[in-house]
Parts: C-alpha cells; structure tokens; sequence
C-alpha cells in the first residue's frame, strides 16, 4: 500500500502550528532566542515572545540567563526513549517481583527525567498493611530515594542546571535548597544507597539502591516501600542485601 502524504487540516490554526513547530526546535536543535525563532517562523519578534512565554508556562521551554530559551522538562520527558523505558521494566520485574517475595514489601523502579522521577514499575507487597502501586506516578526527584539516588549521579554543574531558577518562575517554593540537597547527596554517594522517611509521602519509608549498566552508568533506582508502622532500622543491613542483588540483577538483564 501506497504511504498517503501529509495533508494540511482544513481550519489550521497558526498560533498553534508556531508553537509545536518551535518545541520541535527545541527539542531536535537546541537553544533559540526570541529574534532566532521570530526569523525560523517569520513572525513578529513580539509574537515570537508570546509563544515562547506560553511554552514556558507549559513546561515545554525554559530562559536561561543569557536569555535563550531551551527545551523544558516536558520534552525531557519525551526523549526519554518508550523503547528504552519498556526494556528496561521488562528486564526488571521478575526481579522486582522476587525483591518483593523477599523483603515482603513493595518494590519500585523508578527513573529520573530533569527534576522529575517516574516509577515506571511496581510489585505491590502482599501485606495487609502495605504501601499500594505507585507505577505510571511522577514525583519531584529531591523528594524521592530513587530521585536522590539519580541526582548523587550528577555533578555541581548538572545539578544547578536541573534546578536552574529560570526553570521555576512562577512556583520558586517547589524548588528545593540547592546547599541541604548537595548535603544529601553527598551522604548518599557516601553510603551508596538512600533512605526516604516521610520526605515524599507520609507513613512511608522507602529504602533504595542504584541501578547500574555494564558501563557503570546508573539507569535507575529500585526501592522498597515500607509502611512506618512496620519500619525497623534493624532490618536494614536484609534490606540492602536483597537490594543490591536485586539491582545488579537488573543491571545484568538490561545491558549497558
């Protein structure tokens, strides 16, 4: 069968068809000031202003200080490979399942996208009391032991550019204290795992550890979830134990 060629829709609305062809730059080339996207699109410098402040809003682009805008976390979000994403829950949940069976709690893997994290997979305890699925759930990344675990990954530089105050205008209380996280993150790389009480949900505590590829990268975290009502610290060292296995056994199965 013939492939049918693209056909412009009847009502096309410009200001729309301005706006995904300029996240489409974004994304694909780079960074784009006003007078650069008023030329690619050719329009007005004002109307050129208009839409990048409405993606913005959006979450699809962010200023930097030089006043160039970039893509934001929503096409972050979108570059993150589906194919990628789907390997790797794939490669995971038998050991997921069975970090469950082990620790008789609820076990997550979670990725991290800009400054936020997805859990892209989750084996719900068979307790009683348990903490339910959080898969398909995104969270702030400082709030959350895989987040913590991905951000210990970055350095000084990649980190003030994750959260860049150009980023939050408009909602600075959501970004969080850049001189307490580089803190926590410090000890995390110290102890090689993270420990999250009540910091992104109450009544939890969840425990995680890093996976990693064959490179040495970090692809993830995997973590269990503990109601704080079953939460003993003396359980800690089991936990770790049966995490670790868990996540070089899902490093192992998804590759570098």
């Amino acid at each position: 069968m013939a492939k049918s060629l693209k056909t412009p829709p009847p009502y096309a609305i410009a200001s729309v068809d301005h706006a995904l062809r300029l996240a489409a730059i974004l994304q694909v080339e780079g960074g784009l000031t006003v007078s650069g996207a008023a030329e690619r699109l050719g329009v007005a410098r004002s109307t050129a202003h208009r839409l990048l402040a409405m993606l913005v809003y959006r979450d699809f682009a962010w200023q930097d200080e030089d006043r160039v805008y970039r893509a934001g976390r929503v096409l972050d979000v979108a570059a993150h490979s589906e194919k990628q994403t789907s390997a790797l829950r794939t490669a995971a949940l038998p050991h997921l399942q069975r970090l469950a069976e082990l620790t008789r709690e609820t076990a997550n893997l979670i990725i991290r996208i800009g400054d936020t994290v997805r859990f892209i997979a989750s084996v719900e305890s068979r307790e009683a009391v348990r903490v339910g699925s959080r898969e398909g759930m995104a969270f702030p990344a400082h709030l959350t032991t895989a987040g913590l675990l991905l951000l210990a990954e970055l350095s000084d530089a990649e980190l003030d550019n994750v959260y860049a105050q150009e980023r939050y205008a408009g909602r600075p209380d959501e970004r969080p204290d850049l001189v307490t996280l580089r803190v926590d993150l410090a000890r995390i790389r110290r102890n090689g795992f993270a420990v999250n009480r009540e910091r992104s949900e109450r009544s939890l505590v969840a425990i995680g550890v890093p996976v990693r590829g064959r490179t040495g990268a970090a692809l993830a975290g995997i973590a269990v979830a503990v109601p704080t009502v079953r939460y003993d610290q003396r359980l800690m060292e089991s936990l770790l134990t049966d995490l670790s296995s868990a996540a070089v056994a899902v490093g192992v199965a998804v590759g570098p």
